[in-house]
């Protein structure tokens, strides 16, 4: 059962942060889990404390600082320290981070507060940032182009090659146009049936995108293995050579499997890259053999929901997911 109540929420809270010191490798996602659900609770300024507890920590490096600080941000604007969280929004704006996250919070924060100009700047920076003409618009990125449509229908302005974007990516049933159409709220209050019904088909509409999105909260996701690792992994359980037969196969195969769940539909994809200790607590604590090869899915699966996962594809200008040192064109991204 999802909580539901504030002592609901801070309950989640204290057993993501009791896992959390169980699995100190896992730290960041779970804080920032435990974070929300305390917001949620209404006690924002012991989420507070945990971002900073996460920005401040010297003995692990944040994968996510921006993603922290945007959170951050939007946490401390919430009950009353705007002046602060301008400041953080400042410093993630001039630090232009190459991740879609920080951007989506810092412009909806925006939007929340009712500066709507300031939130387009936000989403157009993030698009001309993060986006190449011609190239395929990765998933984490096409809510900032949903997003940046709707300010700009609040806004009443016209569309443009963008917007234009955001509608062709657009999959349900009611189009964007209606859905962000400032003069929704205004049927809400009507009595006429046809626009009520009209306006319950939208919202059915959007409930249902929604749960699309929460009934997949973390990639798909296939393992890699460094080169290292598998070496290693493949010396200490040799009965997965039959799952490896050589490094370059095994990042040939990362590559086309992705491709050909892109090419189905599927949305979302991800990489997690496994090492060899996690996997073996990994299968300590499903009480199963490491040398399992059915183990394997289920590993890539736990690493994804713990926020593990590398969204794919990346940019064709940005470093390759195989951590070759060569961009993804040049990489695995040249076919």
């Amino acid at each position: 059962m999802r909580p539901d109540t504030p002592a609901d929420h801070t309950t989640e809270a204290e057993r993501l942060l009791r896992t959390a010191a169980q699995y100190p490798e896992d730290h960041e996602p779970l804080f920032l889990q435990a974070a929300a659900h305390l917001e949620l609770a209404g006690d924002r300024a012991r989420a507070a404390t945990l971002y900073d507890e996460l920005l401040a920590s010297s003995e692990t490096a944040v994968d996510n600082p921006h993603l922290v600080k945007a959170l951050k941000a939007a946490n401390l604007w919430e009950y009353g320290h705007e002046a602060e969280a301008r400041a953080i929004i400042d410093g993630i704006r001039a630090a232009g981070p190459l991740d879609a996250a920080p951007w989506e919070i810092i412009a909806e924060t925006l939007e929340a507060h009712d500066e709507l100009e300031s939130a387009h700047d936000f989403f157009s920076a993030a698009l001309k940032l993060l986006l190449s003409p011609g190239e395929e618009v990765p998933y984490a990125t096409q809510s900032l182009l949903t997003g940046r449509h709707r300010v700009r229908r609040l806004m009443g302005v016209g569309h443009d090659a963008w917007d234009e974007l955001a509608d062709t990516l657009h999959t349900a049933a009611v189009p964007l146009d209606e859905l962000h159409d400032p003069k929704r709220l205004w049927a809400l209050g009507s009595s006429d049936p046809g626009e009520l019904r009209a306006e319950i088909n939208r919202i059915r509409a959007e409930l249902g995108t929604y749960r699309t999105a929460l009934s997949r909260p973390f990639p798909v996701a296939v393992l890699h293995w460094p080169e290292d690792e598998l070496r290693e992994l493949l010396t200490a359980y040799p009965e997965l050579t039959q799952e490896y037969l050589s490094h370059a196969d095994h990042l040939g195969r990362l590559e086309a499997a992705l491709r050909d769940l892109h090419a189905t539909g599927t949305p979302n994809l991800g990489i997690v890259t496994g090492t060899v200790p996690s996997y073996e607590a990994f299968a300590a604590s499903e009480a199963a053999s490491p040398s399992d090869p059915d183990l394997l899915p289920q590993y890539a699966t736990t690493l994804a929901a713990r926020g593990r996962a590398v969204p794919w594809p990346p940019a064709r200008s940005a470093a390759c997911w195989c951590g070759s040192a060569r961009t993804y064109r040049e990489c695995h991204g040249a076919a």
